[in-house]
């Protein structure tokens, strides 16, 4: 499992997570406003590259298709602008984790932008890797069915961001509307309760 920190370089970041292309029931499943899968599919692909350069890097923290079509799989990743790396999920057939047009693919990973540390797993956690010193978790497998809480946390799938890649001001956004909320954490054997308002000087910059 792989949770290194790396620096961004190149384009805008933006995340996202649960596209599920050509998966039928997933229109029944979370209420998605499309007629058929085709439909879905041309919409999550423009709605991608509406925002998303060439240049920028993409974050999908899963479920990105349960298909193992290798080359639909391959023409819908080409089809895609940015520079993409796969965080996998539990639906991500072998044949898109394999595929070659992903820049990386982890379990589990954490970024630096700028100070700040951005943990992206499919999964929400409670705690989260430097969770203690502000760091901010993005997840997805939920489909905006799990409450969101006050942690440093927030579901990045396209059910909960009009199926639409988030950019990372958006994310800096909603982080900054939780300041005043508390995470816990630990050091060494004591648990650390701060409000992040007491963290934004030094990680909200």
């Amino acid at each position: 499992m792989d949770n290194s920190e790396n620096k961004t370089s190149g384009g805008k970041l933006f995340l996202t997570s649960d596209l599920h292309f050509s998966h039928d029931n997933i229109i029944k499943y979370c209420d998605r406003p499309f007629p058929n899968v085709k439909d879905m599919n041309g919409a999550l692909i423009n709605n991608w590259n509406r925002v998303v350069g060439p240049s920028d890097i993409v974050w999908v923290l899963g479920d990105f298709t349960l298909s193992k079509d290798r080359i639909f799989i391959n023409r819908t990743l080409e089809s895609l602008n940015g520079q993409k790396n796969l965080i996998i999920g539990n639906h991500d057939s072998k044949a898109c984790i394999d595929s070659r047009h992903w820049n990386s693919v982890h379990e589990l990973h954490s970024i630096c932008v700028g100070k700040q540390t951005l943990v992206m797993c499919h999964y929400a956690m409670r705690v989260w890797y430097r969770s203690h010193h502000g760091s901010w978790l993005t997840y997805g497998h939920s489909h905006a069915g799990l409450p969101e809480d006050n942690s440093l946390s927030f579901d990045i799938g396209v059910d909960v961001w009009n199926y639409t890649p988030v950019s990372f001001e958006q994310i800096k956004t909603k982080m900054e509307d939780k300041k005043n909320a508390i995470f816990v954490g630990e050091k060494g054997n004591v648990n650390v309760r701060k409000t992040n308002q007491e963290n934004n000087k030094k990680y909200l910059k």
